[in-house]
């Protein structure tokens, strides 16, 4: 029997056929694993134009896969409650709205985060300058100033200070 074989989870989606810019479409019940393009499915439900919004669904196969437990694809679920065949609401298949509100809030909170960012770099960069140019100072800077004179020293096999050789 049908049911024995396909224990797994079954959808009926819409499988593209038609040449390029002329779609049409067929009404499939499939695993939900298997992509509609790879033409394994079980069960062939329906076909839909949509260039002359012409529509031919079997709701009994339909009714009959939805009752072993196949779930529609969000599109075909609205085009079943559009038809009458499902009695439910429709899914909303486009992207969340964001109100302006909550985007413009978004967008203050990347803004203050990035100006952040940006004077911590100016700080850290400033603090790097100021070091280099500390030890720049340091190296063009004489050990002693310039006014006292400078005393050498002798290296230790010469003379030393009397002027006697060292013993």
């Amino acid at each position: 029997m049908i049911l024995l074989q396909y224990r797994n989870m079954l959808k009926i989606r819409l499988q593209r056929t038609g040449r390029i810019n002329l779609p049409s479409f067929r009404l499939i019940v499939t695993e939900h694993t298997e992509g509609p393009k790879t033409g394994n499915f079980v069960d062939k439900v329906g076909t839909y134009n949509p260039r002359t919004k012409e529509r031919k669904i079997d709701e009994v196969r339909i009714k009959h896969w939805m009752s072993v437990g196949a779930k529609p694809s969000a599109t075909v679920h609205n085009m079943l409650v559009s038809l009458g065949i499902i009695n439910a609401k429709k899914i909303n298949i486009l992207p969340q709205y964001k109100a302006p509100e909550v985007a413009a809030a978004e967008e203050k909170q990347e803004e203050v985060e990035k100006a952040a960012e940006q004077e911590a770099k100016a700080e850290a960069k400033e603090a790097f300058e100021a070091e280099v140019q500390a030890q720049t100072a340091e190296k063009e800077t004489p050990e002693t100033p310039p006014d006292e004179p400078k005393e050498e020293e002798a290296p230790a096999g010469e003379a030393g200070a009397e002027g006697k050789p060292a013993a």
